[in-house]
């Protein structure tokens, strides 16, 4: 391919491309105004001009992959025509690799003028890592265009090209319209008359005949031919080539491209001498267009031309010979050797008529033995005689070159033979140019035979002779490749002699003569003098071949081994890489297609699988340049749908021509009209569901600012040309009978496609008919008596059109037995119509068949028409001079009634097939579907954002969110998930559980899916979705307006909308519910998440679904409140909803950087409340029973404390708010509704002293209600709760080897394992992450302080035996002096004196301990290799060297990121277990009841602390430092998987953790508060990073 593409770019770069003739663009309209502006210019003025256009603008929006490439369904964009210029919008998430200093670039004259293919225009892309990326295309005319992007790769100064992605825009067709075929249900004698005004009709309205001009006679003939055409409903004629033909007669045997056919002129060669007979031809086509309404189409050939071409003398180099191809000489001389044969057959005592398949034997094995005679294998192998001398030469000369390949001493002759053949010494290998054309240089090969025989010394009479030994075995296989390709070339010839003459489908060419050889000529011998010039390769095909290999260049040997099925008539043409490879056929062909585009509107590329890619770019560009609107199909044999889209993408091919007459029986034929003729299903929801409004900003900066519609773009496939039978393929009396040619036909006319026929197929011509040899014309029969199907085809035809205009874009169909029932729709209107065939695959059958009674619900169904054909004798008609079809009369049907119905599904039209309904015939129904409420699309969709507007952040859990959980303690068991048939419970009751599946049924139209089959049957989801809002209004009182709004819209679709429409219906009020709440929720939130992309506001969402209100958690022990959930599902409710811990490491990403300063201020007043022994609970329990075991908690809460303060409004007022306090002051134990609870108050300032002065003092507990009633898995040492302050160095030590007071807090449960009551990670000691939030809160306070905003200096604590004051200064200074000394594991072990190193326990160096003095026996946890570390980075980095940071966090980033999180250890630790089971009870201490459940899975929390550490020291002292873009690439591409995780999972979070690399974790919750708060936290960073950038 890139090769392919490469040619085309040379091709263009030379070929000279005519000027644009203006009023040629719509060639078919006379109102097109000339101007020198081109219509990219005009696109731009469009925009920039204001008051232009009322209408919204279109805007088609193509999301690119995170490599700037489309996503392979994407790679190619169909776009309609530009009547009005619309905008191509393409997006790239902020941050993702492409972006990384990206370009984007196209070949669309983005900044006006004429298009050129290697002229692109470019487009900066922005660098804001906080905002989506996206570049407007103005798109103004019809054409083929390439994009890419281009940006920096990961080594310095590479860039990289992402991948390219094709957008191929449809031309602007106008023809003269036609008025209705029907009226009032009735068809109109004089309807689809054409009109005198023009209208644009779509690709999907054509309706294109194929006519044979060698069979209508002189132009002066043809007006007859357009009456015909035009009354059957044809609005384009397909013209096979009109251009001269050479000598066999064949219209794609082109003799002269620039002169059309003079026996087409009354006055022959008279007619043309000037123009070619240009002027003539266009006058007739001009008539066929404005009085007939008949636009044209011609083949254009440009693979090969007539063998008897004349200017084929004056430029053989335009063919393929043995002087410009020279691997061809072989095949000259095996094809000279067939025609040699031929001739002598009689006097050889050969037959020359093949009458057996003995005859073929005998003529094959005589052909055989005559080939071996010219002794081919020369062109294969060493000449060994000459290589014998030229060896002994260069010995005598004293001309030899050293061997310096591989050691060949002492080898033997097979290796030598190998050594030798691989290194590329053989002159000529495989070449096949000239006999003996193979061989070793002299003295290269006397160097390697001196080299491998050195026993022989100097003799060289020997060392020859050891050269012919190597060459005898080097030539052994070339025999063998000889041997095998003649053998090749004789079975081809064998099967062509065999089908030519002797099988009963072939065309029985008779006897064997010099004019008829043996098989066709491969070769067009012009002279008889210089064969190796003057002999051209024929052109042709071969089964299976690569369309972007040309057959004809070496190394294919099709030629030689006979593969290619030949056109004698035809000499291929050699256009080389490009006009400099042969100049002057590149400027002949390309006048030869620039003069048809200004003649016709549409071009069929003949053969296009194999005219080369970059020749038919090249030539196509040529062409449009004349015609921009010009009108592209093509047929296609590539074998793969994907290569299809190379040649459409590349050619900017309109339409691929399918055909239905490849179907071998009805379901067949019924999935190809599926494929290629459905449109959208009936019901599709794309259109309503998947657009959305907005404003465009001009696209060039210049301009107003206009609303649009902004339409999701899924990709295309090829549009399909859908013809019922093409000209060169056999009857359908041949393939299946005759009487299917109307069943077929007519539901070919039902495809929201293009759709083709022939007029054979009209007028049932019995048999194939052969372009080159018959010489009969047309009948002309309009739709009267001997018209076959032509009178049918009047009413289908027009109605095809009608329905293309109108928008009748759905579908359905339905096969049964032999029957296929297509029915369109028009999606605004409901109206459609039905046709119903009885497909005639078998020949001979009039039985009526049997299928279903057709019910139509909530629809009316009235008769149309009906016919059968009536064949009574299928004799062909001998007549000499005129082609007549087989004597068929199209028969009537009576009217069929349709009866209405009713049953518990509600009222139907039944449609029952006639007892006389034979095969081949056809019924045509007008539908309407009942009661239909115009207005419900537009009601169903109002209103939703005044209805879901002014919802609270907890009131839009209710509706987005609540997880089975949650829902069900909320609503006292009444109400949970709702449960799909076939798919299980949706993961929430809100409307994210429902989104999940209707995002791709309503982007793919999955009408099949479970969940429309169960919308179908019942309508039990329309009372789900409101019910459960109402019934919890009288909690959520805002909950009553959507619920009211849901329940007006779902109820006008139950009462209105038959069940086939329901799925519709629901998506269109659950999106736009959907749209609007998730509106309302990020308006609400902080400009951060509001201008933010798709990450953000997907991670802002996790804050709507973890903070809710349940019965059984609330900040209140009295009364419900909402809460913070720690996770989903298993941390929904209950005491397990909210944890001190999970709060306060999610408060800052999920409450303060979405601004929902109201609830980050609830949590932290709640948890301030419970304080006590200096700790705040990990377990809250709706403040009722906590459970304080969590050493890292309190810290947690004052670095939120902090962060509150800081971010909040006048937020450093919160130390002044006074709480009262849970427990009395003793820390005795007492019921939430003792007298002597919430019996005093302190203040939030002097919470937050005493956490410090208690810890100063040290605290030293056991917890309340120790025993098994509170943890029935802790030993009972694990109650015992010590924390103390190490004054030495200011660290605080705690925990001990039974209980687990952090994060990593997995208790041991497995008595079998001898786990239980052993924590997996005890971290007793001093966790890292405790003494940078340490750091972080006595920093802060030590600033406060001294600013007069505490009332507290420092702590009181007893040092060296004297109590005194420590000042949070001090304190602080004591961190700062003492962490690296405690903490950091040096590179360079003899840096190890310098630090508190045990070097003998040492893993991993470069590294900070994850743990500073673990308890006796433990003291190897120190140095275990977590993701802790860089949590204390980001609240106290100043505590590190940042080189020493970086370089720690380098290794975590080799070590320990995983896709979705952070591995919980090093895999280099002996206890690393990266896969967690919670339900393994075996004997594996390690594993056993998930021990491990932090030894080696990866979570998720830790890795936005990575980030915004990292963040922090590569933009400080790495590769960030003069550009921070640099390190913000690197972090962004760390976050492509949760990006692509959050929008794909359906709990539409990030998980709490995963196994090794990203694999899923059955236990795990499905998404967690903290693992997408962490994310915000450093997203936020990025934000005001790039804030104080701009």
């Amino acid at each position: 391919m890139p090769k392919a593409v490469k040619k085309a770019k040379a091709a263009l770069a030379s070929v000279k491309i005519p000027k644009t003739n203006p009023s040629k663009s719509n060639s078919s309209s006379p109102l097109t105004p000339k101007t020198p502006k081109t219509p990219a210019d005009e696109g731009l003025e469009f925009f920039e001009s204001v008051g232009k256009g009322d209408q919204p603008i279109r805007v088609y929006e193509l999301r690119l992959d995170p490599d700037g490439g489309p996503n392979k369904d994407r790679s190619y964009m169909r776009l309609p025509p530009a009547y009005t210029p619309y905008i191509v919008r393409v997006t790239l998430d902020a941050g993702t690799p492409a972006s990384r200093n990206g370009v984007f670039k196209t070949n669309f004259p983005l900044n006006g003028g004429r298009f050129e293919r290697d002229r692109f225009a470019e487009r900066k892309l922005p660098t804001d890592f906080s905002s989506p990326i996206q570049i407007d295309l103005p798109i103004s005319h019809a054409g083929a265009f390439v994009y890419w992007i281009e940006y920096d790769g990961e080594a310095p100064g590479a860039r990289v090209k992402g991948r390219e992605g094709y957008f191929n825009i449809d031309p602007i067709l106008r023809t003269k319209a036609r008025s209705p075929i029907l009226s009032s249900g009735k068809i109109v004698p004089a309807g689809s008359a054409v009109q005198s005004d023009y209208v644009n009709i779509p690709l999907d309205g054509l309706s294109i005949l194929t006519m044979v001009s060698k069979w209508m006679g002189p132009i002066t003939s043809w007006r007859e031919y357009f009456v015909e055409t035009s009354a059957r409903g044809y609005n384009m004629i397909h013209w096979t080539p009109l251009q001269e033909r050479g000598e066999s007669d064949s219209p794609y045997s082109i003799r002269n491209q620039l002169a059309y056919e003079p026996s087409m002129f009354p006055g022959g060669k008279k007619e043309t001498a000037t123009d070619g007979g240009k002027a003539k031809l266009e006058d007739i086509l001009k008539v066929a267009r404005e009085e007939f309404g008949l636009l044209s189409l011609t083949d254009v050939v440009l693979n090969h031309t007539a063998n008897d071409s004349p200017w084929l003398i004056d430029h053989p180099e335009a063919g393929y010979s043995p002087a410009n191809t020279p691997h061809l000489t072989p095949a000259l001389e095996v094809d000279t050797a067939m025609l040699e044969f031929s001739t002598g057959l009689r006097s050889a005592g050969l037959p020359t008529t093949v009458t057996s398949e003995q005859d073929v034997t005998s003529l094959i094995e005589a052909f055989g033995a005559y080939l071996k005679e010219r002794n081919l294998w020369q062109f294969y192998v060493l000449d060994v005689t000459r290589e014998r001398r030229a060896v002994k030469d260069a010995f005598e000369r004293k001309d030899v070159v050293p061997w310096t390949g591989p050691d060949v001493a002492y080898k033997t002759v097979v290796e030598l033979a190998n050594i030798i053949r691989d290194s590329g010494h053989i002159e000529g290998l495989r070449k096949l140019e000239t006999r003996f054309g193979t061989q070793v240089p002299g003295r290269i090969a006397a160097g390697f035979v001196q080299a491998a025989f050195v026993n022989l010394g100097e003799d060289s009479e020997s060392l020859a002779d050891a050269w012919v030994r190597v060459v005898d075995v080097i030539n052994v296989p070339l025999y063998e490749e000889w041997t095998e390709d003649t053998k090749v070339a004789l079975d081809n010839i064998r099967n062509r002699l065999k089908y030519t003459r002797l099988d009963a489908h072939g065309p029985k060419l008779g006897a064997i003569t010099p004019e008829l050889p043996l098989v066709e000529p491969y070769f067009t011998r012009l002279k008889k003098s210089d064969p190796q010039i003057y002999s051209l390769a024929n052109n042709g095909w071969i089964w299976d071949a690569d369309p972007l290999s040309n057959f004809a260049l070496w190394p294919s040997k099709a030629y030689l081994r006979r593969e290619v099925i030949v056109w004698g008539d035809c000499v291929k043409l050699r256009y080389g890489d490009g006009p400099s490879s042969n100049p002057w056929l590149w400027k002949y062909m390309t006048e030869y297609v620039t003069s048809l585009a200004g003649t016709f509107e549409g071009f069929r590329i003949d053969n296009c699988h194999s005219t080369p890619l970059h020749v038919g770019v090249t030539l196509l560009d040529a062409a449009r340049v004349v015609n921009p609107n010009l009108y592209v199909c093509a047929e296609l044999f590539t074998g793969s749908e994907e290569m299809d889209i190379v040649f459409v993408s590349r050619l900017g091919i309109n339409s691929l021509i399918r055909e239905a007459g490849n179907a071998w029986d009805p379901k067949e034929l019924s999935r190809l009209l599926y494929r290629h003729g459905l449109g959208k299903p009936i019901g599709s929801m794309d259109g309503a569901c998947m657009t959305s409004k907005g404003e465009l900003p001009p696209p060039t900066g210049k301009g107003p600012t206009r609303d649009c519609i902004v339409i999701p773009h899924n990709g295309s496939v090829p549009h399909a040309l859908f013809y019922d039978m093409t000209h060169d393929n056999e009857s359908y009396l041949d393939k299946r009978s005759a009487e299917d040619a109307l069943s077929t036909g007519a539901l070919i006319t039902f495809s929201f496609s293009a759709i083709g026929s022939v007029k054979g197929f009209d007028d049932l011509y019995p048999k194939l008919l052969n372009l080159v040899g018959e010489k009969r014309k047309y009948e002309v029969t309009n739709v009267g008596e001997r018209s076959g199907i032509g009178r049918a085809k009047r009413l289908l035809n027009a109605l095809h059109t009608e329905m293309a205009l109108s928008g009748f874009e759905e579908g359905h169909v339905h096969q049964e037995n032999d029957y296929i029932v297509l029915h369109r729709v028009q999606p605004t209107t409901q109206k459609g119509y039905v046709l119903v065939a009885h497909t005639a695959f078998q020949k001979g059958s009039k039985d009526r068949g049997y299928i279903t009674p057709i019910k139509l619900r909530s629809t009316k169904a009235k008769f149309i028409y009906g016919a059968y054909i009536d064949i009574p004798s299928y004799d062909i008609d001998k007549d000499p001079q005129t082609l007549r079809g087989l004597p068929g009369k199209l028969v009537d049907m009576p009217e069929v009634v349709v009866p209405q119905g009713l049953d518990s599904e509600g009222p139907f039209a039944e449609i029952v097939v006639p007892d006389f309904f034979p095969p081949g015939s056809f019924m045509v129904f007008e539908t309407q579907l009942q009661g239909l409420d115009s207005a419900l699309d537009s009601f169903c969709s109002e209103g939703a954002d005044t209805a879901f507007g002014n919802l609270s952040l907890v009131d839009l859990n209710v509706v987005l969110h609540r997880a089975e959980g949650e829902e069900r303690d909320a609503t006292g068991g009444e109400i949970g998930t709702y449960a799909i048939p076939g798919i299980g419970n949706l993961v929430y009751c809100g409307l994210e559980g429902w989104m999940h599946p209707l995002r791709h049924i309503m982007r793919y139209n999955d009408l099949g899916h479970p969940l429309c089959s169960h919308l179908r049957e019942g309508t039990w989801a329309f009372d789900y979705v409101h019910d459960r809002l109402l019934k919890q209004a009288d909690i959520f009182p805002a909950l009553a307006q959507p619920a009211k709004w849901f329940k007006e819209r779902l109820q006008r679709v139950k009462d209105t909308v038959p069940p086939f429409l329901r799925p519709k219906y629901f998506a269109i009020v659950i999106s736009e519910a959907y749209k609007a709440a998730r509106r309302s929720a990020i308006e609400q939130s902080s400009n951060f998440v509001s201008s933010g992309h798709d990450l953000t506001h997907n991670l802002s969402l996790c804050a709507v679904q973890m903070y809710g209100q349940v019965k059984s958690a609330s900040l209140d022990p009295g009364k419900p409140t909402p809460s913070l959930a720690a996770g989903l599902p298993h941390f929904a409710a209950g005491w397990a909803r909210c944890w001190g811990r999970d709060v306060f490491i999610s408060l800052r990403g999920l409450f303060l950087t979405t601004g929902n300063f109201d609830g980050a201020k609830a949590h932290i007043l709640a948890f301030a409340s419970t304080l006590k022994h200096g700790l705040i609970p990990n377990l809250l329990d709706s403040l009722r029973s906590p459970r304080y075991n969590s050493r890292d908690s309190p810290w947690w809460m004052l670095q939120n404390i902090q962060d509150y303060a800081k971010s909040a409004p006048d937020g450093l007022s919160i130390l002044s708010e006074s709480v009262k306090r849970r427990f009395p002051k003793d820390d005795s134990w007492v019921a939430w509704d003792d007298p002597a609870a919430y019996a005093y108050s302190s203040t939030i300032a002097e919470i937050i002293q005493e956490i410090l002065q208690r810890h100063a003092d040290g605290i030293s507990f056991r917890e309340y209600n120790a025993g098994p009633n509170l943890d029935m898995q802790m030993k009972d040492e694990g109650f015992n709760i010590d924390i103390k302050v190490d004054w030495s160095t200011g660290l605080i030590f705690g925990g001990n080897q039974y209980n687990c007071g952090t994060w990593m807090d997995k208790m041991g449960e497995s008595e079998l394992a001898g786990n239980k009551g052993l924590p997996g990670t005890p971290r007793d000691g001093a966790p890292i992450e405790i003494t940078g939030l340490l750091k972080s809160a006595v920093g802060w306070l030590d600033e406060l302080s001294r600013t007069s905003k505490f009332p507290f200096k420092g702590v009181d604590a007893e040092i060296d035996g004297k109590r005194r004051l420590v000042t949070y200064r001090e304190w602080s200074d004591l961190l700062q002096s003492s962490f690296e000394t405690c903490y950091y594991v040096p590179i360079d072990p003899m840096d190890d004196v310098k630090y508190n190193i045990d070097s003998s326990i040492v893993n991993r160096r470069g590294i900070f301990k994850d743990v500073y003095g673990s308890g006796p026996g433990r003291e190897w946890s120190d140095y275990q290799f977590r993701p802790n570390f860089p949590i204390a980075m980001t609240v106290a980095p100043e505590l590190f060297d940042p080189n020493h940071a970086l370089g720690a966090l380098k290794l975590a980033d080799q070590v320990l990121r995983g896709p979705l999180g952070m591995k919980t250890l090093d895999p280099s630790d002996m206890q690393y277990r990266p896969y967690y089971d919670n339900a393994n009870d075996g004997t594996d201490m390690a594993v056993a009841k998930g021990w491990n459940y932090h030894n080696g899975p990866e979570w998720g929390w830790p890795l936005g602390y990575f980030l915004r550490a990292y963040l922090h020291f590569d933009t400080i002292v790495g590769a960030g430092k003069m550009d921070s873009t640099e390190t913000l690439h690197h972090l962004h591409r760390i976050l492509l998987k949760p990006r692509e995780h959050i929008q794909n999972d359906p709990w539409a979070g990030i998980p709490e953790l995963t196994n090794k690399d990203g694999e899923y974790c059955h236990d795990s919750c499905r998404t967690q508060a903290w693992s997408a708060s962490s994310l915000l936290d450093f997203l936020e960073d990025v934000h005001k990073l790039s804030s104080r950038a701009t």
